[in-house]
């Protein structure tokens, strides 16, 4: 199947060579020319513009972004300028829901669907596949499938709902991934300050791993961290809040639901853009890193 795919960053890069690897055909446009000349060697055909991306894709382009949410809106207005009746762009990245709805019914208004992708997986998804949250209508998504198919782990995508329900739940597991390190973060920096010092917290994470009910992906990747830097001087510690568990948080209050856990994780995030480090946020900073290529200093890319 033929896509064109905007964004070739940490995540959009790796879901390139993915589909490439799956014997799909991607025209790949970004704003950073060298980020299309890495992806133009893994066999995908680059697009100087955005119109060049559209005129390649034929009579019903399909357009997959991987951008910031911050860019999304004027992605969006942009393509659908360029793009025929009866085209679909699929947003994969973490978009606010809300503005998925609104998103949407500018897009039906010139005939095209707007799918919605909650994806997961970060920089590990290449080679063990993405978890895929979808929202659209049932036909757009039957279209779309084999590309979905190709990104996503076996069994690990499913269609929930209409546009906006993939942007959903994928706020709603962001959010729970906040507090799931957190509790981590605070767990081994107890561990490391507590009164029983000289732990080996790797060995502790190792031991955890196996066969231990709080053993998970996330938990794999500290062992990985404080084996390499037990005492995560690797980092300056500070954790930059996203959005999306904001956006949990809004809509909990809209709906009087109650997130403490979660609530207070933010308020760690923020606080350490304040200067407010820890061992723990050191800890989260790591992770952040290690599954997801996000900065392990605050003014380094």
């Amino acid at each position: 199947m033929k896509v064109g795919v905007i964004g070739l960053g940490r995540m959009g890069s790796q879901m390139v060579a993915r589909l490439l690897n799956n014997s799909h055909q991607v025209v790949a446009y970004d704003v950073e020319p060298e980020a299309i000349q890495r992806i133009k060697r893994l066999g995908a055909v680059p697009a100087e513009t955005r119109q060049e991306l559209v005129e390649q894709l034929g009579p019903q382009p399909v357009v997959w972004l991987m951008i910031p949410a911050r860019y999304v809106e004027t992605e969006i207005k942009e393509l659908l300028d360029l793009m025929p009746k009866g085209s679909i762009i699929v947003d994969g990245g973490n978009s606010d829901y809300r503005k998925t709805l609104q998103r949407y019914s500018r897009c039906k208004e010139k005939g095209i669907e707007l799918v919605d992708v909650g994806t997961s997986g970060g920089v590990l998804g290449l080679n063990n596949g993405f978890s895929m949250m979808v929202g659209g209508s049932n036909a757009a998504v039957r279209h779309v499938e084999p590309l979905i198919k190709s990104l996503a782990q076996t069994q690990g995508y499913k269609h929930f709902g209409p546009t906006g329900s993939g942007h959903y739940i994928k706020m709603v597991h962001n959010a729970i991934e906040y507090g799931i390190m957190e509790s981590y973060a605070e767990g081994y920096r107890l561990l490391k300050e507590g009164p029983m010092r000289g732990l080996d917290l790797a060995d502790v994470a190792g031991v955890w791993q196996r066969g231990s009910i709080i053993a998970s992906t996330l938990n794999g990747l500290a062992a990985d961290v404080l084996r390499k830097h037990p005492q995560l001087n690797h980092t300056d510690g500070v954790v930059f809040e996203t959005g999306e568990s904001g956006w949990a948080l809004e809509v909990a209050k809209e709906t009087s639901i109650d997130m403490p856990s979660i609530d207070a994780a933010v308020k760690v995030r923020k606080a350490s853009e304040k200067g407010d480090i820890t061992f723990a946020t050191k800890l989260l900073a790591s992770l952040r890193h290690a599954f997801g290529g996000h900065p392990l200093h605050r003014d380094r890319p």
